[in-house]
């Protein structure tokens, strides 16, 4: 399963770090964040719960840029 969430970040090098720390979370197939559109992209593994990995990836990505948002609506 793949799905857009909307982001907030401050600047490119801020959405690659998340996009690192998002790929590394279990559950996780594929990540990708785009500063310019204020996106992330993730492809969750077969069988992944979606809301207990976005919780997980969100966790990661505050420990390596603690000003990001991400709207899990």
């Amino acid at each position: 399963m793949k799905k857009t969430y909307q982001i907030e970040v401050d600047c490119a090098a801020c959405a690659l770090k998340m996009e690192e720390a998002a790929k590394k979370v279990a559950g996780v197939k594929e990540a990708t964040v785009s500063f310019m559109t204020q996106k992330m992209k993730v492809e969750f593994d077969d069988g992944a719960d979606e809301k207990t990995t976005m919780k997980a990836v969100v966790k990661a990505c505050k420990k390596v840029e603690d000003d990001c948002e991400i709207i899990l609506e």
